[in-house]
């Protein structure tokens, strides 16, 4: 058996996933509300035999810093996740798509619904990104219910995954018979009820959308948190990350892949895909200028509200900006990442206002400046060294950022026979290189006769 070969994703941001991407020349300055934006990246991603086109999501708009706001064009983001993903899966072929949504804010019949619905459009090719919202204002926009305590989140995510799964498995494909002569659409063994009955949801079932090719939408989960891991041990098909170095990548790979073991799963089966924020140049010297440029299209109250919302919607008003950034407490939101970027202040002795010009551009994720010798280089190391399976690119400009990596640095990984040799058809699990679940169940269905 070959290898199984690096798996890259992209982000699909407004104009680029730096905070300033939108003010820099090479961006379209609408780009949040056109949805051709979107799809020429996720064509273009395509062409280049990328598995997975990512659409994010937030269900509000952080009040920290409201001049900041003004400022900044992704929280005017244009399109709900779902809604992106139909017209992004309807114009691409082969790449995977996967969207964001949330388990603190729906229910599971009805988003059960609606990623099923999205996987037959797509001919097998959805994946979601399971998060129990983290931003108080998210509450704010819906009728009095969920406890938004972090823990009490996770613990509604566990019950809704299972429900959201059980519900996937109502159908049968082969029960199907589609005998006009006899009059008979599917057999007795087709269908099944639910009768899901939990703490936090009760969905008797059974849904009313059938299964796709790959038999169940694709799992993606993003948090970091112990509680995050512990969901996506259990339930993940692929795991998102953010790491800024190869040693705290191979740690979290291996507790991830452990975690998963323990819970039953082949570990893999599990695919660790941290987030890359690569500033491409001819030059390392060109690399660094073009990140300069980014850099200085910075408003300083932009990034400190920035930081602020990745801290965990905290406030930043009167501390020094230039002094070290102060003991936080825990959040209750975004608790991995603020573990994250606290860590990363302390380690290289950075001002709460470098923090904030240094996460103006990855975020918290792995930023790599230099030629696309150096890229594909360092993307061999982690893959090497046990650090990752596969990729996230948050490209920090759109479309020039993503092309250059296409253009320069995926070459440089097919020829060291990283990379598949091009677009693969076959269903978004396939793709991966996952198990085939909709003959899985097949085998247990004349298991059980």
């Amino acid at each position: 058996m070959s290898p199984r070969k690096i798996i890259l994703g992209t982000i699909l941001y407004p104009s680029g996933h730096h905070v300033a991407a939108w003010r820099h020349s090479s961006t379209q300055v609408d780009a949040n509300i056109d949805v051709n934006h979107y799809v020429r990246a996720a064509r273009d991603a395509e062409a280049a035999g990328f598995e997975i086109a990512f659409i994010s999501d937030r269900l509000g708009v952080p009040r920290s810093r409201a001049e900041a706001l003004r400022r900044i064009d992704e929280w005017s983001h244009g399109f709900e996740a779902l809604t992106l993903a139909a017209a992004v899966a309807m114009a691409t072929r082969t790449i995977g798509v996967v969207a964001t949504a949330s388990t603190t804010f729906n229910e599971p019949y009805n988003l059960a619904r609606q990623f099923a619905s999205l996987d037959l459009i797509s001919n097998g090719r959805i994946g979601w990104n399971i998060v129990t919202s983290s931003l108080e204002q998210e509450s704010d926009n819906f009728n009095p219910g969920p406890d938004f305590d972090h823990a009490a989140r996770y613990a509604r995510a566990d019950e809704f995954v299972d429900a959201v799964k059980s519900l996937w498995q109502s159908w049968n494909p082969d029960g199907f018979v589609r005998d006009k002569e006899s009059g008979v659409f599917f057999g007795p063994d087709a269908v099944k009820s639910v009768d899901h009955d939990g703490p936090y949801f009760r969905s008797k079932g059974p849904l009313n959308v059938i299964p796709s090719r790959q038999g169940r939408p694709l799992l993606v989960q993003a948090g970091s948190s112990d509680a995050g891991k512990a969901l996506a041990a259990r339930t993940a098909d692929v795991v998102f990350t953010a790491q800024t170095d190869i040693v705290s990548a191979r740690g979290f790979y291996q507790d991830i892949k452990r975690r998963s073991s323990a819970a039953g799963k082949n570990a893999h089966d599990v695919l660790i895909l941290p987030g890359i924020f690569p500033v491409i140049g001819e030059t390392r010297s060109q690399a660094e200028d073009k990140y300069a440029e980014l850099q200085n299209l910075i408003q300083p109250d932009v990034a400190l509200s920035l930081l602020e919302t990745y801290l965990g919607d905290v406030d930043l008003s009167g501390v020094d900006i230039d002094g070290p950034l102060p003991d936080l407490p825990v959040s209750n939101s975004i608790r991995s990442r603020q573990a994250l970027l606290t860590e990363f202040a302390r380690k290289e002795g950075l001002s709460v206002g470098a923090l904030a010009r240094h996460i103006a551009g990855a975020r918290g994720h792995w930023q790599v400046i230099g030629t696309p010798d150096d890229v594909a280089g360092q993307i061999e190391d982690w893959t090497a060294r046990g650090a990752a399976d596969g990729f996230m690119l948050l490209p920090p400009t759109f479309p020039e950022g993503q092309d250059d990596f296409i253009r320069t640095v995926v070459p440089l990984l097919r020829k060291r026979d990283l990379l598949s040799p091009g677009p693969q058809t076959g269903s978004l699990r396939e793709r991966l290189g996952l198990p085939d679940l909709a003959r899985n169940r097949t085998d247990a269905v004349r298991n059980r006769a």
